[in-house]
C-alpha cells in the first residue's frame, strides 16, 4: 500500500470513529479493555505492515477509548474537537513543520502570530503580551513562573542567568489553599520547596478571602484562579491584585478553562480584574475545542520573557518574539495553528455562544438532579456541577454504575471533605437532549441504589 492510499485509509478509519461517537460507550467495557493486551507485543524483528498496524489501532484501540470527542463525556472539562481545529491538525500533520520561527516555517510563524493577537483580543488581555504556544496549561504555567521568577531576582539586581540561584534573594509563592496540583508541580521542577510556599484561605466557594492574604512583597509570586477546578469559582481579582500591585509582587494566574468566560458577555463579570496580572495561562482544548496538546502562556512583560526563554544558537537564530524564543521548546509542531482555526471558524460571537451554551447546560443539569434529590454543593456560577447522594458510598456505587452503564462519564472528586463527583461541561457537541438523558439516567441509578 503507498503512502496516499495508507493516509486515506486512516482518514476513511477516522471518519466513522467520528460519525459513531454519539453511539459509542463513553467508557469502554471489560472486553474492550481486555483487548489492549493485544499491544503487549515484542519489538518485531521485521517490520510489520503499515496497513497492518493501521487495523490494529483502529480495530483494537478505537473500541478502549473515552468517548471524549462525544456528547456525554463530563470529566476533566475536555470539549469535543470542532470540525475545523480537527480539520487544521490534519493539514498541519501533512506539512510537518517544525515550528520554532519564521525561517523554519514562514506559514506556522506568520499564522500563529495571528492566533496571538487575535487570543489577547478575545481574551480582552494586553494586547503588548507574549503568547506562547505550549503543550498544555501546566507546561505553560512552568515557562510563566519562570519568568516570574527571574523577573523579581532581576529586580533585586540579582542575574539569574550568570549568578544562579545560590544565593539568591529569597522568591516566596503565595497559592490558594486549593491551588490546582499543575502549579504545585511546577514550582516543584522550579525547585521551590515547602518552606518557600504559603498558602492563603479560601472561603466557602473556593476563592481566596482577600483580607487573610498571607504578607506579601517585592518577592512575592502570587498565582490566583480563573475557575477553581471543582466549583467553578473565581478569585476576587481587584482586591488581590491591588494589594499585589502595591508591593510589587507578581501576579499569575492560573485559567485553565476559566479564562474563557472573559469571551461572553454574561460570565465576563466574574473575571473583573483580572486583566491587571502580569501572566496567565489557558488550554485550548477545554473550552475552545482544540485538539488536545494546545495551550497559551501570556506573559504582559514581553521582553522579560524573550530573555528568559530565548533559545538563539549560532545556527538556529531568530527574532525576540519567534516561538521558539517564548517558550521550553525548541523543535515544536504549530499547535496555535487549531487555535486560530477555531477562532477564526467561530468569531468573537461563536466562542461567546460555546461559552453560553455550556453554562446554561450546567444550570439545567443542575437544576434536574437537585429536583431528583442529589445534594449540588456548588453555586454553578460556571460549567461546573459538584454533586453527591447521601453517604460516599452511595456516591461512589452511583458513579460507578454511571460509568459502567456505557451512557456518560464523569470523575470523583473530594470538595471540602467530602466525596462527590463533577460533572463538566466544555463540549460543543453535547446537545439539550444529552443533558435530559444524563438526569434521567442519574435519577434512574438514584431510585435503584436507594432501594438497595
Amino acid at each position: 500500500m503507498n503512502e496516499l492510499d495508507l493516509l486515506n485509509e486512516a482518514d476513511s478509519r477516522g471518519r466513522r470513529y467520528v460519525a459513531s461517537v454519539g453511539e459509542r460507550r463513553v467508557y469502554p467495557d471489560a472486553h474492550s479493555l481486555a483487548k489492549l493486551s493485544q499491544f503487549n507485543e515484542a519489538l518485531p524483528e521485521i517490520g510489520a505492515k503499515a496497513i497492518d498496524t493501521l487495523t490494529l489501532l483502529d480495530e483494537v484501540g478505537s473500541d478502549a477509548t473515552s468517548v471524549s470527542n462525544g456528547p456525554r463525556y463530563f470529566g476533566f472539562v475536555i470539549g469535543a474537537v470542532l470540525p475545523v481545529a480537527a480539520a487544521a491538525e490534519r493539514m498541519v500533520l501533512a506539512w510537518d513543520q517544525c515550528a520554532s520561527s519564521f525561517q523554519n516555517s514562514p506559514v506556522a510563524d506568520v499564522i500563529e502570530r495571528r492566533a496571538a493577537h487575535w487570543i489577547l483580543d478575545i481574551l480582552d488581555l494586553p494586547r503588548e503580551s507574549a503568547v506562547n504556544f505550549g503543550t498544555s496549561a501546566s507546561t505553560c504555567a512552568l515557562g510563566c513562573l519562570s519568568v516570574a521568577r527571574r523577573e523579581l531576582l532581576k529586580r533585586q539586581d540579582w542575574n539569574l542567568d550568570t549568578q544562579g540561584l545560590a544565593g539568591a534573594p529569597e522568591i516566596r509563592v503565595v497559592l490558594p489553599q486549593n491551588v490546582h496540583v499543575t502549579v504545585k508541580k511546577a514550582l516543584r521542577v522550579l525547585g521551590f520547596g515547602e518552606r518557600d510556599i504559603s498558602f492563603a484561605p479560601v472561603d466557602q466557594y473556593g476563592r481566596i478571602e482577600p483580607e487573610k492574604l498571607p504578607r506579601i512583597d517585592s518577592r512575592t509570586i502570587l498565582c490566583l484562579q480563573a475557575g477553581e477546578v471543582n466549583t467553578g469559582e473565581f478569585d476576587l481579582f481587584e482586591p488581590l491584585i491591588k494589594q499585589a500591585k502595591n508591593v510589587n509582587a507578581w501576579v499569575h494566574v492560573d485559567g485553565a478553562f476559566g479564562l474563557w468566560a472573559r469571551a461572553n458577555g454574561r460570565t465576563r463579570c466574574l473575571t473583573d480584574g483580572v486583566e491587571q496580572a502580569d501572566s496567565w495561562t489557558t488550554d485550548g482544548h477545554k473550552w475552545l475545542n482544540t485538539p488536545y496538546d494546545t495551550a497559551v502562556g501570556i506573559c504582559r512583560h514581553a521582553t522579560a520573557v524573550s530573555e528568559a526563554m530565548n533559545s538563539d544558537a549560532v545556527y538556529s537564530t531568530s527574532s525576540d518574539d519567534s516561538q521558539k524564543n517564548l517558550g521550553l521548546e525548541f523543535s515544536r509542531r504549530a499547535r496555535g495553528i487549531s487555535m486560530w482555526a477555531a477562532l477564526r471558524t467561530l468569531g468573537r460571537a461563536g466562542v461567546a455562544d460555546l461559552v453560553e451554551h455550556n453554562c446554561g447546560q450546567a444550570q439545567r443539569l443542575k437544576d434536574g438532579l437537585e429536583s431528583a434529590g442529589f445534594t449540588i454543593h456548588n453555586r454553578v456560577v460556571l460549567n461546573q456541577v459538584l454533586v453527591s447522594l447521601g453517604s460516599e458510598l452511595q456516591t461512589n456505587m452511583l458513579r460507578e454504575a454511571a460509568e459502567a452503564s456505557g451512557e456518560i462519564w464523569f470523575g470523583p472528586t473530594v470538595w471540602q471533605g467530602k466525596t462527590v463527583f463533577r460533572l463538566s461541561l466544555s463540549s460543543w457537541r453535547t446537545t439539550e437532549g444529552d443533558i435530559d438523558r444524563a438526569i434521567k439516567l442519574l435519577t434512574d441509578l438514584r431510585t435503584s441504589i436507594l432501594k438497595t
